[in-house]
């Protein structure tokens, strides 16, 4: 669902080698439910579990790298892995420095969250947005002020704090702090419908990987694997795949 801020043209020059038999994850392990670290410190979360099975499916031996947001996309293409599974919205602009994988999330909503109480005048006040994201793009624009974090666990702190009005991000992250608050945090103003479904980063030298994962991907789409999983991470959405 997000989207880094392409600054980093430099990269787009290095090529990333062709995929090996070991197929290297990189996400970003502070996301949930996409993807977070359990209390084992290992990878966990929907992209961990979709990750293992797609690379079941196409027959791939794979292992997980955890990789900060804002460099995820230049590490990739200088190739500290070879898959990027973290969350990440398919976009035009990415389209031009990586390769994608058919979705295998749909378009999830922005939406803001502040303090329980607040009108919806505070979605113009001092937002709050995960650095190099759709999101922080769109609030830049939106005549609000924009504060950017590098987590997105610092964007809630933010709102905690008083050092921002209200935060926005995908609906299904911000979610699970609202319905556990306690009534301290609520939605506020209006969904924003940004991006265009969830898919896998891929360099784009690696296309017979890509068709491999996206040969993986029909596959849960079509025997209702995909819908089951996304229906247990994200508590009974429907994606409609």
């Amino acid at each position: 669902m997000k989207n880094l801020a392409l600054s980093i043209a430099a990269a787009v020059l290095i090529s990333g080698p062709a995929f090996a038999d070991t197929v290297r994850l990189g996400t970003e392990g502070a996301y949930p439910p996409y993807n977070f670290v359990n209390d084992n410190g290992e990878i966990d979360g929907f992209e961990r579990e979709l990750g293992d099975k797609l690379c079941e499916l196409a027959e791939l031996e794979c292992t997980w790298v955890k990789n900060d947001w804002d460099t995820i996309i230049p590490n990739l293409v200088s190739g500290n892995y070879d898959v990027i599974i973290a969350g990440m919205s398919i976009t035009e602009e990415r389209d031009e420095i990586i390769d994608f994988t058919q979705d295998y999330f749909p378009p999830d909503p922005s939406t803001y969250m502040s303090m329980a109480g607040a009108g919806d005048d505070v979605v113009k006040g001092i937002v709050a947005a995960q650095t190099s994201t759709i999101q922080a793009a769109y609030v830049a624009e939106s005549g609000a002020t924009l504060v950017e974090f590098a987590t997105p666990d610092e964007t809630i702190a933010a709102v905690k704090s008083g050092e921002a009005d209200a935060v926005l991000a995908d609906d299904a992250f911000l979610r699970k702090y609202v319905e556990e608050s306690n009534g301290e945090l609520a939605f506020v103003g209006p969904e924003v419908n940004l991006g265009g479904g969830v898919g896998l980063g891929i360099r784009e030298s690696d296309s017979e990987l890509r068709d491999k994962l996206n040969a993986a991907i029909d596959t849960m789409k079509k025997d209702g694997s995909l819908n089951a999983l996304i229906d247990k991470w994200f508590e009974g959405r429907e994606a409609g795949y």
